[in-house]
């Protein structure tokens, strides 16, 4: 990913944006990643949004295993050495979203945090949104 990052740096882009499930599938622990298993707006996200990369992160490893999703620090870092700034994000596309948002349940919450628009349900993170340079 290093290498990738570096090599998409020296294409000059104007900007780079990075969306991405806030879950860190790649190092945390088998058990933690599969509490709650039983609340039904968990298994609906699961069922419709989720299956494939479940299926992938539990059945497969080495070159087969393609889905490793990084919390968002570890991105931030990534992307800063490989020489990306942060790109300001528009407080009126936040306020849209959160509009939206709220239109569907009260129990979406958008946090900007480090630069990074963190979309959650409830008290949990679920994507993170940023835009480098």
């Amino acid at each position: 990913r290093d290498g990738l990052l570096r090599m998409v740096k020296s294409l000059s882009p104007k900007v780079v944006t990075l969306v991405e499930q806030e879950s860190n599938t790649n190092t945390a622990p088998f058990f933690p990643r599969f509490l709650e298993t039983d609340r039904k707006e968990r298994i609906n996200v699961e069922q419709h949004c989720l299956a494939r990369d479940i299926v992938n992160i539990i059945a497969c490893e080495g070159k087969e295993r393609v889905e490793r999703h990084e919390l968002f620090g570890k991105w931030k870092s990534r992307l800063t050495m490989a020489g990306f700034r942060q790109y300001p994000l528009s407080s009126y596309v936040n306020s849209v979203i959160r509009i939206l948002l709220r239109s569907h349940s009260e129990h979406y919450t958008l946090e900007e945090k480090d630069g990074a628009m963190l979309l959650g349900w409830k008290d949990r993170y679920l994507i993170s949104a940023s835009a480098w340079q």
